[in-house]
């Protein structure tokens, strides 16, 4: 029972991480899976990518398509609702660490 909660909390800690750049610069899935693997996790693309598409069609994210090198990358940045949920997310984090 444990593994499911915490893959749930995992989860959402990698949402609001890729929400983060986002908001930065526009960044696509072999990047975010790099920069994840920088601070402890272990996510494939078959993992990044449906990640990608719900905060999309959630209306967090918006993508374009552009060719690099001859292949297509789809690249993601951050909406105006995107910024606000981030920065709701990120009072709400503050306030748990400062508790924990």
């Amino acid at each position: 029972m444990q593994a499911p909660v915490l893959r749930k909390l995992f989860l959402a800690f990698i949402e609001i991480h890729i929400l983060h750049h986002a908001a930065k610069e526009p960044i696509y899935g072999t990047w975010m899976i790099e920069e994840l693997k920088h601070h402890g996790y272990e996510i494939s693309a078959g993992t990044i990518y449906p990640i990608f598409h719900n905060l999309e069609k959630a209306g967090l994210l918006v993508s374009k398509s552009e060719n690099v090198n001859g292949k297509t990358r789809k690249y993601y940045t951050i909406t105006e609702l995107g910024i606000d949920v981030l920065g709701k997310a990120k009072v709400k984090i503050k306030e748990l660490t400062h508790e924990l």
